[in-house]
C-alpha cells in the first residue's frame, strides 16, 4: 500500500472534482518617487516566490473631473510606471498597469486615501501590496497597514526607502 501523499491534492483519486486555484497577483505602489525602485524589487520578489502576476499601480495626482479611476495606459501613468519597468523586464515577471488618482481634500479623514487604495487593490484581486515606507503623504506603508488592519485585506509589505548617498564630486587637493 502506497502511504505516501499525492504531488498534487486535485488530482488525487477519489477527489470527484478538481479543486481551482486562484492566483492573487501581488500590487505595487508606484508614486513616481525615488522609492519606486525598492517597491518594485521588493513586488518581484513576492511575486517570483509565489509565482503569480505583479499589479503595477500608479497614484496619480487627484483628478480635476473628480474620478478615480484613469486609464492605466494613459501618460500620467505610464510616466509613473517607468521607472519600475525595466526591472520588471529583467526579472521577467508578467505585470498589469492600473492607475489610482488620489482623492481630493482632506475632509474625510486620515485614512481615506489610503482607504480608497486597498479598495482599488482589492477590485484587481490583489492579495498582497507593498508600499514604500515613507511616502507620499497618506500613502506610506503605516498607514496602509493601519487602513488594512481596519479593512482585513490586503496584507501590507512595507518597502525600505532608498538610502541617502552624497554625491561624489572632484576633491580639492593642496
Amino acid at each position: 500500500m502506497n502511504t505516501t501523499p499525492h504531488p498534487n491534492p486535485s488530482h488525487a483519486s477519489g477527489s470527484g472534482r478538481e479543486v481551482t486555484r486562484h492566483r492573487f497577483p501581488v500590487g505595487a505602489v508606484l508614486a513616481d518617487r525615488l522609492d519606486d525602485a525598492a517597491v518594485a524589487d521588493a513586488a518581484v520578489r513576492l511575486a517570483t516566490a509565489r509565482g503569480v502576476p505583479l499589479l503595477l499601480i500608479a497614484v496619480l495626482p487627484p483628478s480635476p473631473s473628480g474620478h478615480t479611476a484613469s486609464r492605466p495606459d494613459s501618460a500620467a501613468a505610464r510616466a509613473v510606471l517607468g521607472r519600475a519597468l525595466p526591472r520588471l523586464a529583467r526579472a521577467g515577471i508578467a505585470h498589469h498597469p492600473a492607475a489610482f488618482h488620489r482623492p481630493t481634500g482632506r475632509a474625510r479623514g486620515r485614512l481615506h486615501a489610503a482607504k480608497a487604495l486597498l479598495d482599488s487593490a482589492a477590485a484587481h484581486g490583489c492579495s498582497r501590496l507593498v508600499v514604500s515606507r515613507s511616502g507620499p503623504a497618506e500613502l506610506d506603508a503605516h498607514t496602509v497597514m493601519e487602513a488594512a488592519a481596519l479593512r482585513g485585506t490586503p496584507f501590507v509589505h512595507a518597502a525600505p526607502p532608498v538610502p541617502w548617498v552624497p554625491l561624489a564630486g572632484p576633491h580639492a587637493s593642496r
